[in-house]
């Protein structure tokens, strides 16, 4: 399982980790950044979101029905 960890850096701005899981034990951490604004914040988060849904298969194939 993964998940996006924030946190605050000693130098008051915020990191964003991606987290991997197995049971109860934290087994692998990318890094993703760390920003001191709203919006570079939310960049940050996306891209770790990126990270998670790498290589993941959706549930339902929509490309028929988008045009």
């Amino acid at each position: 399982m993964a998940y996006i960890r924030k946190f605050k850096t000693t130098s008051g701005a915020t990191g964003v980790q991606v987290c991997y899981k197995q049971g109860n034990k934290v087994v692998r951490t990318v890094h993703v950044g760390s920003a001191s604004t709203e919006i570079g914040i939310k960049k940050l988060v996306d891209k770790a979101q990126g990270i998670i849904d790498e290589g993941k298969k959706p549930l339902f194939n929509l490309d028929k029905y988008i045009k």
